[in-house]
């Protein structure tokens, strides 16, 4: 029999009182066993608040969270549950999660077919094995410096027949890639954490990249910083040897200053020659650049390609 959300008693609302004592194991009664594990086939009982939500959500990795109140149930939808008929979880009982671990303690990668976007290094000084990042060997490409993931996840949605890397440093940023990136189920997403230049010398296989993507790095303006800049005199070099020939580069920057010098490099080399952006690409803008549009601050970009023949 399913639940009556509208009854107004204490096996389905609970009260402040009877909250309490359902979470105390000293105080749990008979009675409560059987509203945790009865729909156990189908749906799950928990009060939540919001951040208990949003826990589960990632935790369970959550389709799409249709409803969340503090005083109705809050509904989950869960895409392909190893348990019988589960389409729907409602929670709203303690007991669910320790009903969910006995049940389940192995098949959350039967729940959530997404991998982890964020890769661990098993080595700073090896290079990355590609086969083991991603499930399908495609044409791959890399942001670097991927700020909070709203440009790779909307491009790499759009291209699923390449592979992309999003490299960043801050915690905070990659974790907004990760929870994009599931959120969009992308299967063709990987996030590594590490500095942009050590990745790009150390950790990229040679000539393994399509196209490098690098979008607002820090201009570092002041003249006795410009030496921490990404591209530098000898970047061409660096990222000549990251991309299989006819590999591109494409940059976008706020920064006069830097986009002169970002020309003059790449203007100086015999392997790398301009090429326009492309249309798609450049219609996708990053949360920088959006930023930067909405304050009326004009963006530059560039982009250059390597020949068809490695030189």
């Amino acid at each position: 029999m399913a639940p009556n959300w509208n009854r107004r008693g204490t096996d389905w609302n609970f009260c402040s009182a009877d909250w309490q004592s359902a979470t105390d194991p000293q105080h749990v009664q008979p009675r409560e066993i059987p509203i945790a594990f009865w729909p156990i086939t189908r749906h799950l009982f928990w009060p939540l608040s919001g951040r208990s939500v949003a826990w589960l959500a990632r935790l369970f990795r959550v389709q799409e969270v249709v409803s969340s109140n503090l005083t109705a149930p809050t509904i989950f939808l869960i895409a392909g549950s190893p348990i019988t008929d589960v389409h729907a979880v409602f929670l709203c009982s303690p007991f669910c999660v320790r009903a969910l671990n006995l049940l389940m303690p192995k098949q959350q990668a039967a729940i959530c077919p997404t991998p982890n976007i964020i890769y661990a290094l098993p080595s700073i000084i090896q290079p990355l094995d590609l086969a083991d990042l991603f499930p399908k060997l495609q044409p791959l490409e890399i942001e670097l410096g991927s700020g909070d993931g709203s440009f790779l996840v909307a491009y790499a949605r759009q291209v699923p027949e390449h592979n992309f890397i999003g490299v960043e440093r801050l915690l905070g940023r990659i974790r907004k890639l990760e929870r994009k990136g599931r959120r969009a189920d992308l299967a063709n997403l990987r996030a590594v954490r590490i500095e942009s230049a050590y990745f790009l010398r150390y950790l990229l296989p040679p000539h393994s990249a399509a196209a490098l993507h690098i979008y607002f790095p820090d201009p570092w303006p002041k003249r006795k910083h410009r030496r921490h800049r990404l591209v530098s005199m000898d970047f061409p070099l660096i990222a000549e040897a990251a991309l299989h020939p006819g590999g591109a580069v494409y940059l976008r920057t706020d920064d006069e200053d830097y986009f002169t010098q970002i020309k003059e490099v790449f203007g100086g080399t015999a392997f790398f020659r301009p090429v326009p952006t492309p249309a798609a690409l450049a219609a996708l803008p990053t949360d920088f650049e959006t930023g930067f549009l909405a304050r009326g601050i004009k963006t530059l970009h560039a982009a250059y390609q390597t020949a068809l023949e490695s030189q």
